[in-house]
Parts: C-alpha cells; structure tokens; sequence
C-alpha cells in the first residue's frame, strides 16, 4: 500500500494536468501486476467492494476512538476517509506512524472482495492496524471508491496511453471489454501480447463531442444542423449475440432501460439521446418531441424499473450518429455518408425504441439563428452544427461540432445552507443550496430551496464565500451550515422543472453561481411564482 498512498498523497497536492499525468504513468510503470490493475481501477472509478460501506467504517472507528471526538473532528475535516486516517489508534507496543509493508494493494482488494459484509469491517480494522496515517487514507478511499483526489477516468486513461506510448482512444477502444486488473490491457502496453480485440464483444466506443459555437460563425453550406435534445448521450452496441446501452462515461445503463437494449438486433454501434416520449420538448414545432428531462429522470438509476414505470415513462433512443454498421466501422467516413447510411438503417429498427434525429432546414446562418431563437419557447436544449465532411472522433475537435445552446436564465436566490466540498475543496463551504422566497417577506413569505449548485465561482469568490458561511452560521447539521439568510446570489440556470422531492415543488437543471449579488437586498429576491412562470 505504500508505493499506492505516496501516489494519493501526491496527487491530491498536484494542480498541474501534467504533473498528475506523470505521477500517474510513472507509478503504473514500476509498479507490478495485479497491483497496478486494481490501482488503476480505483482510479477510474471501475473498482467495486460492496461488502465495504460508510456505515461500517464509522462502528469500527467509534469502537476505537471517543465517538463525541470522532464526530466532532468529521464535522472539521469533512472527509470521513481522512478523519479516520488521522484518529486512528495504532495498537499498544506499536509506533503511532508506521507503514509496516505487509499490505499490498492486490492483496487487499482480494480479501475484501471475498468477505460478506459482517466479516469485512473487522478484516479492515486489522488492515488499518498495519499502516501510518498515509496509507488508512489510501486503504479507506481505495475501499470506498471516492477517491474525489482530482483524477478523472478520462486522465488516467490518458495517463496509462502516455506511459506506454499508446494512442487513448485505442485504450478506451478495449477498456470496457477487460476486467480489472486489467492483466491483457498491461500485456500488451508492455509489447507481450497482441493489442486485445472487442470484435466480438459489445463495448463502449468514445464519443465525438462538440466545442460551444459562442460568437463564431459558420457558413451553413458546409454544416448540417439539428436539434439538440435535452436527455442523456447514450451509445447502443450490438456484439456476439449481446446488445449493451452505454452513457457518455462508458456506463452500462442497460438494466434501467431493459426494453431499449433488448429491441436493438442490428449489429453495430450506434450515437443518440435517450428521451422518454411526450411533447415537452418540440411540442410547439412541427417535428417529434420529447418529454422533458424531467421524466427521463424518474427512471435514471433505478436497478428495478416496475412495469408502471415503463408505461407511464416509455423511454427510447433517438438516433445521431453511426460508428459501426454491422461489423463495418464507418467512422473514417465524412458525416454525410454516416448520415445516409443511419437513414437506411432506421427503418429497420423497432420504431417504438428509436427514431431519427430531425435535420434542420436553414438556408443561411441568419435564418438558423432565428430558428435558434425559439428554442427556448419549444423546450429544445439547442442546435446542434456538424461539418458535413467531418469524421466520426473521439473527443472535441476545433471546427468538426458545435453546440450552440440556448441562452441560460438568470434568477436572484438567497443562500440558505452551506456544505463542505470534496478532495480539495474538503476544508471549505463550497456546495451551496439557495432557495426563493413562497410571497413578499413582509407579506408572510419563507425561503424555500429550489437549488444546489458549487461551480460557477473562481477561487477568490470561493474563499470569500467560505468566511461568509463561517461567519454568519447560525445552525450546524453535521458538515453542514445554515446560515443568516441575508445573502443574495445570482444563480443561472438552464431550465426549471416541477419536482415532488422537494419543497418548494420545483428544481433546477444545471445550476450555477453566476455573480454574488451585495447590492442586492435578500427580501428583493426572486419568488416561487417568478420561477414558475418559466417551468417546462
């Protein structure tokens, strides 16, 4: 565990992408099978130890350490890997910082994947007992899987393509079709076997993304335009006899969406949004709608989806893009051609799980510009501009895609709670929830949450925030603050939708902290009734 623990511990203190790039190959190098397998899918978030939870990790501590000290120390930190690491009691006998190299990270993910959840918190108390303060941190986060240390899939994919001198997105080709610890994957990084085929093997393929049009212009000759929908990217593969749906991280949603993957018996690979049907989204144009993200989230996440479930949110897929027609990897291909050939292929696919994405007709940029502008009133995200010669990659590419989404809106909420973040934001308030007032506060009126977000701000606005939340606490959750609701921010926002989960009946999509508002008065805040009026 140690080699494992220096390289959290470097990570976590490393702001440069660089930086963490060679930290991250330079371990993966030296370090031998399985080890860096498993570190490698702790890392990307691959790793899974179910018989480890936070709950059993906090008995165990407070049968060590004063639960009262224990919680109050949390409530500080606001991190319960690095709590932990910091309070733990060594044995008697024993010196308090001791990495005594008995533990290796291979040997500690085999052994807790192996035990139940009655055995594994007893196993973890003994493996704690063996490590200095580093390594419980490295041991805790490595069982949880929240490392939250800065370190996306992304990057140390890219990490592991530097090191060996492979191209990424031949790594992200074969990623999902390799368990961990990834034994073929390092064989052939290091030149001892072949490259590993999926030919046969529904794996997931990077997505192609788009840069944000902002204040370019593009002539609508060479780019064919489309509507941008709002759901969740979704990828339908179809491999040796099995059919996966994966979503933009490379996740298998399948289980969720049973009907989708099961109705998809062409073999290929195919790019598209996953919507539920209704008339939220395009209802006010001539064209097929979509219901609004809102009821696509009613079912995101579920294991179990009830037959209910399924009729009142009946999800689908609606088509971009082609990457592989049969066994035929068309992605070299100008978009044109991968278009014809997606129009060839539809009609052949069960129209109850997938239609064709609409193109857009515009003669000119101005007359797009005016079709963009109503996108808003009909509940479409944007439009999309795809160069018509431009091959299928991985990534964003400058001049291939762009988005060009409608403008956000903009509402006035007061800050009503604070949390602590994550990683290294672990000592600060950075997570936010804001709320809008149910009538005038001299008529009567209360806050109500309609948000939560922790982006938007820079790093000044952060800590000025941060001694705000610390000065003007007036009650304490845990790590979490209330505080004086005097404090106006400027909250943008994509849209607002009705949500029984909370109450104020109402919850954000895409929320961000857009400017602190000092001038502003908290009573002269936006109401519950304001923010209706733009509801999808």
């Amino acid at each position: 565990m140690r080699d494992f623990s220096q390289l959290l511990d470097a990570l976590v203190y490393t702001r440069s992408r660089t930086a963490k790039l060679k930290l991250i190959g330079d371990y993966l190098r030296r370090t031998p099978d399985p080890d860096r397998g498993w570190a490698l899918a702790a890392l990307t978030g691959e790793l899974n130890l179910p018989a480890v939870k936070p709950a059993a990790i906090r008995a165990i501590v407070e049968e060590r350490v004063d639960p009262t000290l224990f919680h109050m120390s949390w409530d500080y930190v606001g991190d319960l890997a690095e709590t932990v690491a910091l309070l733990w009691p060594k044995p008697e006998g024993q010196p308090a910082e001791l990495d005594d190299g008995t533990l290796r990270i291979g040997n500690v993910v085999e052994r807790l994947r192996t035990l139940g959840r009655a055995e594994a918190p007893g196993a973890l108390a003994g493996m704690l007992d063996h490590l200095d303060s580093s390594g419980r941190f490295a041991l805790l986060k490595l069982a949880t899987g929240e490392l939250r240390i800065g370190v996306s899939a992304r990057l140390a994919k890219v990490a592991l393509a530097q090191a060996f001198g492979l191209e990424v997105d031949a790594v992200e080709e074969v990623w999902h079709g390799i368990p961990p610890p990834y034994l073929p994957l390092f064989a052939w990084a290091e030149g001892k076997a072949p490259r590993p085929t999926a030919e046969d093997v529904p794996v997931f393929r990077p997505f192609m993304l788009a840069h944000p049009l902002d204040e370019a212009r593009v002539d609508v000759a060479d780019y064919a335009a489309e509507w941008k929908w709002d759901g969740i990217r979704v990828q339908l593969v179809r491999a040796g006899g099995e059919a996966r749906l994966y979503s933009r991280a490379g996740d298998d949603i399948g289980p969720s969406f049973p009907q989708i993957a099961a109705a998809f018996d062409a073999e290929g690979v195919l790019d598209g949004e996953l919507l539920v049907r209704g008339e939220a989204q395009g209802g006010a144009l001539d064209t097929a709608g979509a219901a609004s993200f809102n009821a696509l989230q009613q079912r995101l996440g579920r294991k179990l989806v009830s037959a209910r479930m399924l009729a009142d949110y009946p999800a689908f897929v609606r088509l971009y893009d082609v990457l592989i027609d049969g066994r035929v990897d068309v992605r070299p291909l100008p978009w044109s051609e991968r278009r014809a050939r997606l129009e060839r292929l539809v009609p052949r696919l069960d129209p109850e799980r997938v239609d064709l994405s609409e193109l857009i007709e515009a003669e000119t940029f101005e007359a797009l510009e005016a079709i963009r502008a109503g996108t808003r009133d009909a509940a479409i995200e944007g439009v999309m501009l795809k160069r018509r010669d431009s091959p299928y990659v991985p990534g964003r590419r400058t001049g291939l895609w762009y988005k060009w989404k409608r403008d956000p809106l903009t509402a006035d909420c007061v800050l009503m709670y604070a949390a602590r973040g994550s990683g290294k934001r672990s000592s600060y308030y950075s997570d936010y929830t804001f709320g809008a007032w149910t009538a005038a506060p001299d008529e009567g009126g209360e806050l109500l949450p309609v948000g939560k977000a922790y982006f938007g701000f820079t790093d000044e606005e952060l800590m000025w925030l941060d001694r705000f939340v610390r000065a003007h606490t007036v009650q304490r959750f845990g790590p979490v603050r209330e505080v004086e609701k005097s404090l106006v921010l400027e909250v943008a926002f994509d849209s607002i939708h009705e949500s029984r989960r909370h109450k104020s009946g109402l919850a954000m999509r895409f929320p961000r902290i857009s400017r602190i508002r000092t001038d502003k008065p908290a009573h002269e805040a936006d109401t519950i009734g304001g923010l209706r009026k733009v509801v999808i």
